[in-house]
């Protein structure tokens, strides 16, 4: 039984930049609530960030500037670093955290750094199978790391690296697809192609897509298109103009109720995606995002196709030919799409978001309490909330 004077664990974890940072967090931290844990959501102003975090109840919300290097602008990143590590401090020393976990991205870097200058527990996730430059950097500096792929680990400088998984939240699991359907307002009996490109990559997407659209009108599917702002009119104009049952979303946060709607999709290959979809056991036509940081989706959506549990191809290799001939696979080949949703089960790791929690916890407890106290933040000497060893 827990004495009166031991408090919860104070975990701040940073998440924020993209949803493949942000949703694996978000399941992180409800794994860590439900242990007893006080958490705290480090987020980007970023619209994506704002709107995700309004479910996550019970958890403080702190806003940091973004960081990123863009163009090697190494000024402008310079700038928002430093901004971003005096907002992380500030935060910090009201409230000194047990733990921070950086999910990936430059965003994650200042709170790390603030917060094992603390005295505070450190960790990494990297979902890749290439980690991002911010996490090449970081596991130099944590105390541990979780990583998605099993062959990341030799890619960080980690002593401690653990493959746990990319974490889903708990509403991923397989799903009745004409309830899911219904509640979109597709027919609950008609085969469904979910396309989504998410906030960077839908304009490649729609385009090939777009190219295909008159080999495919004369089949008796229904579309859902999830088509990022820009091409949202474009799009649903396509459909129309071809008499082709489709609903049309710039955006849609319920990611559980489209995937679960749909015969097939045709998706990015970031592994927060690949995670969510192996959840769902959905048959995937993977096209990597071609911009993204050292091609990381082309070796995530390979490790899929290895094993069986996708279908890889490269924006650059595309036809409409092709993703006709693909799509139509996907969806009328009911043996191939089983053994797809088989290759997929050992892709789905339902227990990384407890596992990670459950590390995390660990660390925290071997912690001897006078060194944490030494190196409170505020100047007071206090526990900040730590639980005892």
């Amino acid at each position: 039984m827990t004495s009166p004077e031991t408090k919860s664990p104070f975990v701040a974890i940073a998440c924020g930049g993209t949803g493949g940072h942000l949703f694996p967090g978000l399941a992180v931290a409800g794994q860590l609530r439900q242990r007893g844990c006080n958490v705290a959501l480090l987020i980007s102003p970023k619209d994506i960030d704002q709107q995700a975090v309004k479910s996550a109840h019970g958890m403080e919300i702190f806003t940091l500037p973004a960081v990123g290097l863009q163009n090697r602008n190494y000024f402008s990143f310079a700038g928002s670093f430093v901004k971003s590590l005096f907002a992380a401090r500030k935060n910090f020393r009201r409230r000194r955290p047990d733990a921070v976990l950086a999910m990936g991205g430059f965003t994650g870097a200042p709170p790390i750094w603030v917060g094992k200058d603390l005295g505070a527990k450190t960790f990494l996730h990297e979902s890749n199978t290439v980690p991002g430059r911010a996490n090449r950097i970081l596991s130099r500096f944590v105390d541990g790391a979780f990583v998605g792929f099993p062959e990341t680990a030799a890619r960080l400088k980690t002593r401690k690296v653990t493959a746990t998984g990319t974490p889903v939240r708990p509403e991923f699991q397989p799903s009745a697809a004409a309830v899911c359907r219904a509640a979109l307002g597709l027919e609950p009996d008609r085969s469904t192609i979910l396309v989504v490109g998410g906030s960077q990559g839908a304009r490649g997407l729609n385009e090939m897509i777009l190219s295909a659209l008159p080999l495919l009108a004369g089949k008796n599917w229904q579309w859902l298109h999830l088509t990022g702002a820009n091409d949202f009119e474009k799009m649903k104009a396509a459909y129309a103009a071809r008499g082709i049952k489709a609903v049309i979303k710039p955006f849609f946060a319920e990611m559980d109720l489209a995937l679960g709607a749909a015969t097939a999709a045709v998706s990015r290959a970031g592994a927060s995606s690949l995670a969510e979809i192996a959840a769902m056991r959905l048959p995937a036509l993977l096209v990597p995002f071609p911009a993204a940081a050292d091609n990381h989706q082309f070796f995530n959506a390979g490790a899929f196709e290895k094993t069986g549990a996708a279908l890889l191809l490269e924006q650059k290799k595309s036809t409409p030919e092709k993703i006709a001939a693909i799509l139509t696979g996907l969806v009328e080949d009911e043996m191939a799409r089983s053994k797809m949703q088989s290759a997929l089960v050992q892709w789905h790791a339902p227990k990384a978001a407890e596992q990670i929690a459950e590390i995390m916890l660990a660390a925290i407890a071997r912690q001897p309490a006078a060194a944490a106290a030494g190196k409170s933040g505020c100047g007071c000497g206090c526990a900040h909330g730590h639980a005892k060893p």
